[in-house]
């Protein structure tokens, strides 16, 4: 999600090409890619003649300092890495970036407020500020903020300075700075919510083939630091069941990341392997995990507020939402984690593998696969037979079906079966005269509607005589 209020869309001073060029270096040395519309938005931003609060979060590991570093990137411009330190410390740290800025050493040498400092930035045209992981700042005083607010109104709101603040912790970040309760709210000018790369951009990073990026996209999500992580030790000779072996970074990162943000860790942790193991009502969930109806409910809605769990629902239901919700994971890599590494955690340590890994990670990646899918669909709309209004899983009682797309307007309906395997033109047709059979109970302008039928596997032979015969038909090759 990238949203910055004020500012209208133009042309970056750099071409096209120039920026693709740019893009490709930068994943070969950091892989920092695909992140051309946030910073275009920061550009514009940083050469508006008004002041910008601008607001970046998202999870760790996403990409959000190589974001900022990238945008400040030959202008005017301090970034400060927030300590988790005492504020006075960290206010001693700001006043050497503060002095770097302004090309003043007596500046860190001097006894100065954080107003102070603020009021010396004030007097400059267009410097940036960029406070990362700026939750540490408040943590240690939640005083700042009001500190913070004052500084705005009073010091910087009439000036041309770009103030950014960006954090890791997104409950902080919503509750302290988004919130309509925080000091500072209303005054931001923007914010972006830093979100995954897709699977097709593990191919940057050094993936073999679209079905290895597949591969590692369920284990990695788009997260950028994990990709990068799995495609050096691939390209090193290592398998997939090596990567996350106990010496290895992935192999407690999931929980930390709970640890950082939640109390009574073990409990989120096992609602979250209840998930992972395909508990997704929410009566399975408290079948699965004992306890009480008011904790899980407790529990979940602060998973959600994390954006570590996500509520869904079948695709055009806005009837009977309560009961149809269901939950899942809300990346790859949170449901790889409690899928494999936490319930398997002592056989790891003891012959660093899994057994029978690789025939169960297989069958997992058919719901990797369907994330893929629908990424894949979302993207070739042009290939498709209409333009559609909404895409997702639909599913009733015990039917389901992968993905549903449909154009409200016009009524047409496109429905989807993936399938994670090699398929040939005869099981092609099977599966689609199931999904024929399966759709009959999708309750929607039934006398009207205009249905297409497909299906995505990893290949399919015959796939050009499905399309001649009016069935929308990809796999990998198409990607």
């Amino acid at each position: 999600m990238v949203q910055l209020s004020g500012s209208s869309v133009v042309v970056l001073p750099i071409g096209l090409n120039a920026l693709l060029t740019i893009m490709l270096i930068m994943c070969e040395q950091n892989c920092f890619v695909n992140r051309e519309r946030e910073l275009s938005d920061l550009q514009v931003a940083f050469r508006s003649d008004r002041a910008e609060l601008i607001v970046i979060y998202g999870r760790r590991r996403i990409g959000k300092t190589e974001l900022i570093k990238e945008a400040i990137r030959g202008r005017k411009a301090g970034y400060f890495f927030v300590e988790q330190a005492l504020e006075k410390d960290n206010l001693e740290s700001f006043k050497k970036i503060v002095s770097q800025v302004l090309e003043n050493p007596l500046i860190a040498k001097g006894d100065l407020t954080w107003e102070e400092l603020f009021e010396l930035i004030a007097d400059e045209d267009k410097p940036i500020i960029a406070f990362d992981e700026f939750p540490n700042l408040i943590s240690e005083n939640k005083a700042l903020l009001s500190k913070f607010q004052k500084i705005w109104d009073e010091l910087l709101k009439n000036t041309t300075v770009k103030l950014i603040l960006c954090g890791s912790s997104i409950s902080m970040m919503e509750n302290y700075l988004l919130n309509y309760r925080s000091p500072l709210y209303g005054r931001r000018t923007g914010q972006i919510f830093v979100m995954p790369l897709k699977a097709r951009h593990i191919l940057d990073f050094g993936a073999a083939s679209i079905e290895e990026a597949v591969e590692i996209f369920g284990i990695t999500d788009g997260i950028p630091e994990y990709i990068k992580e799995v495609c050096y030790r691939r390209k090193h000779g290592e398998r997939l069941d090596e990567v996350f072996q106990p010496n290895k970074s992935l192999f407690s990162e999931a929980e930390i990341l709970v640890k950082s943000e939640l109390r009574e860790p073990t409990r989120y942790f096992k609602i979250l392997k209840a998930i992972a193991f395909g508990n997704t009502k929410f009566g399975d969930i408290v079948n699965y995990t004992g306890f009480p109806t008011a904790t899980v409910s407790k529990y979940l809605s602060n998973l959600v507020g994390l954006h570590v769990v996500a509520e869904s629902y079948p695709v055009l239901d806005e009837k009977e939402r309560r009961r149809n919700k269901r939950y899942h994971l809300s990346d790859n890599y949170f449901d790889f984690y409690f899928r494999f590494i936490y319930p398997n955690k002592s056989e790891l340590i003891l012959n660093g593998q899994i057994t029978g890994f690789h025939s169960d990670y297989n069958r997992y990646l058919g719901k990797v696969f369907e994330k893929f899918s629908k990424e894949f669909i979302e993207e070739r709309v042009e290939m498709l037979p209409f333009r559609f209004s909404r895409i997702g899983r639909w599913w009733h009682k015990e039917t389901e079906i992968d993905l549903v797309a449909l154009n409200e307007m016009d009524k047409e309906i496109l429905f989807v079966e993936c399938k994670w395997r090699n398929l040939d033109y005869r099981s092609a047709i099977k599966i689609i005269g199931s999904l024929k059979e399966k759709s009959r109970h999708f309750r929607w302008n039934d006398d009207e509607r205009i249905e297409y039928f497909g299906v995505m596997a990893k290949s399919i032979q015959g796939k050009e005589e499905l399309r001649r015969g009016g069935f929308v038909a990809f796999d990998l090759n198409d990607s």
